[in-house]
């Protein structure tokens, strides 16, 4: 086990991977606590789709990829949830709407792009091997933005879940807190695709939080496990993909099941005890 760690932490390209990883995986899962209680985690499914398509926009004009898919999956956070708010189509149907479309673009750019074919598994499913230096230091520039945008907001973020009309009875600007919400979900899920993968990486949103509520009750301890669980599956599924050279994201997904499934039959045990 030692020697396959030692390996591991040899490659600079895991390392990258790793330090990414964990940070977007612990943002996620602080992130998905509250999106999953509010019954909009599939915002985080719907962003990854745009994501898909700016990604596949940037790669194939030869602009850096984060840099101009940021702020476009801001702006599709933005027109979802004034979509949903202000006009007759609901929440899932604009997520359906706004994310079918991404991703339909997304693949007819890379179909149209010579030499991009090859990179579309990389896309949809993610690769350790995409991390540049410069995605590194963007990438854990942008954790830590929101790690802290969370922390410093949280007693707002917990009161916009839980009861929002109270609070926007209480005097919160609930639509302010809503849209910080959807803001930092669409930067952690620019920032993780590169490693997850447009198809795999909401599971980084809703695998934690749905693990640690069968255990747990109370919002600050559903956000304590679920951040411990989201690190710990991430760092367990790279080293599962290494080992067994399996992808990297299928493999993180399949620790979180694993997770979940366990996390599941320890509350009924509790419930029956």
């Amino acid at each position: 086990m030692f020697e396959l760690l030692g390996e591991l932490f040899s490659y600079p390209f895991v390392i990258r991977a790793l330090v990414v990883g964990i940070m977007v995986a612990l943002c996620a899962s602080l992130l998905g606590v509250s999106l999953v209680l509010k019954r909009y985690s599939m915002i985080g499914d719907g962003l990854s789709h745009v994501g898909f398509g700016t990604l596949a926009i940037a790669m194939s004009l030869n602009l850096a990829p984060l840099e101009v898919s940021i702020p476009l999956v801001l702006l599709a956070a933005f027109l979802l949830l004034r979509i949903s708010e202000n006009s007759r189509i609901k929440g899932d149907a604009a997520i359906a709407l706004i994310s079918s479309s991404s991703l339909a673009i997304g693949v007819v750019v890379i179909a149209m792009t010579v030499g991009m074919n090859a990179d579309v598994c990389n896309y949809m499913f993610g690769s350790i091997l995409a991390m540049k230096k410069s995605d590194v230091y963007l990438s854990v520039a942008v954790s830590i933005a929101v790690l802290v945008l969370f922390v410093f907001f949280y007693n707002k973020i917990f009161a916009v879940t839980f009861d929002e009309n109270f609070a926007k009875a209480a005097g919160t600007r609930t639509g302010v807190y809503n849209m910080l919400i959807a803001f930092l979900t669409a930067l952690i899920i620019v920032v993780g695709m590169r490693i997850m993968g447009a198809m795999l990486i909401s599971s980084l949103i809703i695998f934690p939080a749905l693990t640690a509520m069968r255990v747990f009750n109370s919002f600050r301890r559903v956000v304590i496990c679920a951040a411990f669980l989201s690190v710990i599956c991430f760092f367990i599924g790279i080293v599962f993909s290494f080992a067994l050279d399996t992808p990297a994201g299928a493999s993180v997904v399949l620790v979180n099941l694993a997770a979940f499934v366990l996390f599941f039959a320890l509350g009924r045990i509790r419930k029956l005890a």
